[in-house]
């Protein structure tokens, strides 16, 4: 088949190519394997045949089969414009495209306090770091950092501020919110500088930032910006001596119920690749709690990996950000601590006509299905000459040994939608040491962050022109975002700058295709 004739091809039809090329139907769960086995969702032969696909590729004079379709048969192809992030996976059924819809509008709408002459929509706060979730994740895309002017700072919803004290043994914390890891004694978990009327905000959040430049192979500069915190104007007294400080900035919201449909197994695979003993890379997975079964699960989600699961990412940020309550995260005051004793004296929107938490168990639900389901474009400009040799020095600079390229996820995933699917998502979903220069305050994972997957990655801006890259945003540009890469990947990143501009432009054109 020709390549043109795998791009055209899309949905269930493209699936269904897939699976036949690498043996067995797309939804069987029928052939398990023994308990021992690598997959123990596939066959040994259906086992064999995708370890073949997702080998690392040594072809560069053309673009890999599928490869186009970044999103396994959930891509889409639409025009390209500042939506493109927002449309539902293109194999979705009827019925899964009405959940997707309604979890639409829930991600979209704005809470309020309580009490409220809207039932259903009351229960913000007390403390909240915004109304709701699109006012982080723009257009379902990268949030907005306040800016790098000083003058420009008008808000600062979409960058969360996390606070932790070293763990004392001796004492419980709460596991789910940041394991090892202890709040600050009054302000929690979480700084949030809005409130609702009637009790006071904790206090503003102050970015400086200090300039220093970085010389190229070619005499190019980068100009990079380290940003400086400052918690000021506090409430409720001063911050703990020992605090410290975690910025997070609200990341892209494609793919992720195929991020979590990869198997575990695969993902523990990544801790021993060749490519990542090539350079000293030693990554780690995360274990936290499953708040559904009580379990030890594999972290995924969040820039330390602390969320196991969509749904649970989604329920600890209705309640760290908007303060609702679901029936994962149950206390209706968020973030409340026992130190902010008005806090707890303010009205919240638990309701006996409306069950027993804020956000029910079917909207949260409704919530996860949309993020779940958000789909991935179509990757452009595959076969352009630029774009593979960039992909080709993408290879040898071993950026992949961390942006793992491809997967094939689960075929006993939970949703149709997301089985036996070939993906692209470059990340290994594993914790690195990404050392001092990225390192925040934030205890024991200070210097630790996962991998972010780099799909669509070059459609950031259209998406959100004022969006930026790397965990705090900092990085106004992708090759800022690379000089910035310390610790396990410094010798990549020390690859891409003695490359010539020329190549380094061709790196960078790749990027933007993905």
């Amino acid at each position: 088949m020709t390549q043109f004739a795998h791009y055209a091809m899309s949905g269930r039809s493209l699936l269904l190519a897939f699976c036949l090329a690498i043996g067995g139907p797309a939804y069987s769960q029928s052939q398990q394997a023994v308990s021992d086995q690598a997959r123990p969702d596939l066959s040994d032969a259906s086992y064999e045949r995708v370890q073949a696909v997702t080998e690392f590729t040594e072809d560069f004079s053309q673009a890999e089969s599928f490869e186009v379709m970044q999103g396994g048969a959930g891509t889409v192809d639409k025009r390209v414009n500042a939506d493109i992030f927002s449309h539902p996976a293109a194999n979705l059924s009827f019925e899964e495209r009405q959940q997707f819809l309604v979890g639409n509008g829930l991600f979209r709408k704005d809470w309020v306090s309580s009490p409220s002459s809207t039932l259903a929509s009351d229960g913000l706060g007390p403390l909240f770091n915004a109304r709701s979730c699109q006012a982080c994740h723009v257009k379902d895309g990268r949030g907005t950092v306040p800016g790098f002017d000083p003058e420009a700072l008008t808000g600062n919803m979409a960058l969360l501020i996390r606070l932790s004290l070293a763990h004392n043994q001796n004492e419980a914390v709460d596991s789910v919110i940041e394991a090892l890891e202890a709040p600050d004694p009054v302000y929690g978990h979480q700084f949030q500088p809005f409130a609702v009327p009637g009790l006071s905000r904790e206090g503003d959040l102050q970015i400086g930032y200090e300039s220093q430049e970085v010389t190229l192979n070619g005499g190019e500069t980068v100009e990079l910006m380290k940003p400086v915190y400052e918690l000021t104007d506090l409430a409720y007294g001063p911050l703990h001596k020992d605090v410290r400080l975690s910025p997070r900035l609200a990341s892209p919201m494609m793919g992720l119920g195929l991020l979590e449909a990869i198997h575990p197994n695969d993902i523990l695979r990544n801790i021993n690749r060749p490519e990542a003993k090539k350079d000293g890379v030693t990554g780690r997975v995360r274990w936290v709690e499953d708040l559904e079964t009580g379990e030890k699960a594999l972290g995924r989600f969040g820039w330390k990996a602390e969320q196991p699961s969509v749904k649970q990412q989604a329920a600890v940020a209705f309640s760290a950000d908007m303060g609702l309550s679901t029936p994962l995260v149950s206390s209706p005051y968020g973030e409340c601590t026992s130190a902010q004793k008005a806090c707890f004296k303010m009205p919240h929107g638990v309701q006996k006509s409306q069950g027993a938490h804020e956000v029910p168990g079917e909207l949260l639900d409704f919530v996860s299905r949309y993020s779940e389901n958000l789909a991935l474009p179509q990757r452009r400009n595959v076969n352009d000459a630029r774009v593979l040799a960039g992909k080709k020095l993408f290879y040898e600079a071993n950026c992949v040994a961390c942006h793992v390229p491809k997967y094939v996820t689960r075929r006993d995933a939970t949703h149709p939608a997301h089985q036996f699917q070939l993906i692209w998502p470059y990340t290994d979903m594993l914790l690195h040491d990404m050392g001092p220069g990225l390192a925040d305050e934030g205890g024991a994972w200070a210097r630790e962050w996962r991998t972010p997957p780099l799909w669509g990655i070059g459609l950031t801006k259209t998406v959100n022109p004022n969006a930026t890259w790397l965990h705090d945003g900092r990085a106004r540009t992708l090759l800022e975002a690379i000089m910035w890469h310390g610790g396990e990947a410094q010798a990549a990143r020390d690859r891409v700058a003695a490359m010539t501009p020329e190549d380094r432009d061709n790196l960078l054109k790749f990027l933007e295709s993905l």
